[in-house]
């Protein structure tokens, strides 16, 4: 007895068929329920006629497809797979393959790494998280984050990457360092601004490059503001909203481009040889962002672009730095971070001693001292000249014998020992002779 592997459509095509034989249906009412053309069931009842149940198994069954790729193909593809790309996941692999004039889908080519052996099924057990619509204009929030990893697989030491996405549209932005520090943080920030414009907010989590824990100094109890890092002091000035994330999945956009990158971007990098920081970022700026934004950037929900201009005034160097007041001493001179800088003597109609000045370092290093928003002129001193320290008079005090009356000298005689001492030489017992 022949058993015949039915699809769900081809059984109900089949009980169809039982009741338009037994009269129950017509061939226009058959068709209706089938969502067939009368035509079209009228062929297959003529096959089911002729063949029996047999006639209805789709003819394709059993049969290869005319879509199916040639072997050889398939052997080149797994081949180069193994040999350059073993790490890579189907998708990644498939765009690098298609560059090297192979091109296949990611579907096929996974479904020939499960065959061999050669890729597993991942599975990440699902946790429940709450859902944050995206922002509906481009510009309108900003999320920032460095990411800590091995990028050049041990090519040089281990670099952070600074990576800046675009809440609305998945536009990144990602830049090189050594190490996630407010340096890392103002000077990625500034080039987005410099590139694309000026947020309305920044997504951070709460590392101390963005939230300070200290309490508040009197003279910041005295403004009415609690204690600022230099990066958030930079965002009040730019009018940036700094919004401090209270878990890694409340900023999940950038933690999970982070892991795009992570995989994309090493691969990338290994590929091309890179093992330094500048030829990275050059490398990002030029080829690989550009290329990664084609392909992952999204619609806004809304059209238009929030991102501002600058605030005039002030240029942005003067901004994206580290700044503090600090009190001129009488010598005119002002300390910062162990140096000593002597102002100029042209400023001396302003009475500057005593006075607080502001000094900005900026990010190249440069220092920028200014007076109720005039620069200064000032040069720096090898080391604050030290006042000389008063010299001490020290006086010799000058030895007299004792005087007739002195008081041990009356318990000598009234013991009987001055006449002993006088004739054994005078010594006495604090170690002075006793004159005549």
């Amino acid at each position: 007895m022949d058993v015949i592997a039915m699809s769900t459509r081809e059984r109900k095509r089949l009980e169809l068929m039982s009741r338009i034989a037994e009269g129950v249906l017509t061939l226009v009412a058959g068709a209706r329920l089938a969502s067939l053309s009368y035509r079209q069931m009228r062929r297959i009842w003529q096959r089911y006629q002729a063949e029996g149940d047999a006639g209805l198994i789709h003819r394709g069954r059993g049969r290869t497809s005319n879509r199916r790729l040639p072997a050889k193909l398939r052997q080149r593809v797994l081949a180069r797979y193994v040999e350059r790309y073993g790490d890579f996941g189907p998708t990644l692999a498939c765009e690098y393959l298609e560059q090297e004039g192979l091109r296949v889908d990611h579907e096929t080519l996974r479904r020939w790494l499960l065959q061999q052996g050669l890729w597993q099924k991942q599975r990440k057990r699902q946790q429940h998280r709450q859902w944050r619509e995206r922002r509906a204009h481009r510009g309108e929030l900003l999320q920032m984050d460095g990411s800590h990893h091995d990028w050049f697989e041990g090519r040089r030491d281990r670099a952070v990457l600074m990576v800046l996405i675009d809440d609305a549209t998945n536009r990144t932005y990602a830049r090189f360092y050594e190490a996630e520090d407010t340096r890392a943080a103002l000077d990625s920030f500034g080039r987005y601004i410099r590139r694309y414009g000026l947020p309305h907010g920044l997504y951070v989590d709460q590392d101390s490059i963005y939230t300070c824990t200290r309490a508040a100094r009197l003279d910041e109890e005295l403004r009415g503001q609690g204690p600022q890092t230099q990066f958030a002091r930079a965002l009040q000035q730019l009018s940036v909203e700094l919004i401090l994330a209270y878990s890694p999945q409340a900023k999940g956009r950038v933690e999970r481009q982070n892991g795009v990158l992570q995989d994309r971007l090493v691969k990338a990098l290994r590929l091309a040889g890179i093992a330094t920081l500048e030829t990275a970022n050059r490398f990002l700026d030029q080829d690989f962002l550009p290329a990664l934004n084609r392909r992952f950037t999204v619609c806004a929900r809304e059209a238009g672009d929030l991102h501002r201009s600058l605030p005039p005034g002030r240029p942005l160097k003067d901004i994206l730095c580290w700044e503090e007041p600090r009190v001129v001493q009488n010598d005119w001179t002002v300390r910062w971070r162990n140096r000593f800088f002597q102002l100029a003597p042209r400023h001396a109609g302003l009475n500057l001693a005593g006075r607080t000045l502001v000094v900005r370092e900026r990010l190249e290093g440069r220092v920028v001292l200014s007076y109720r928003g005039h620069l200064l002129d000032f040069r720096e001193l090898d080391q604050r000249p030290s006042k000389p320290a008063p010299q001490r008079q020290i006086t010799e005090r000058k030895q007299s014998p004792p005087s007739a009356d002195h008081p041990w000298r009356k318990a000598l005689l009234r013991g009987g020992q001055l006449r002993c001492l006088q004739q054994a030489g005078g010594l006495t017992h604090q170690g002075t002779f006793l004159t005549s």
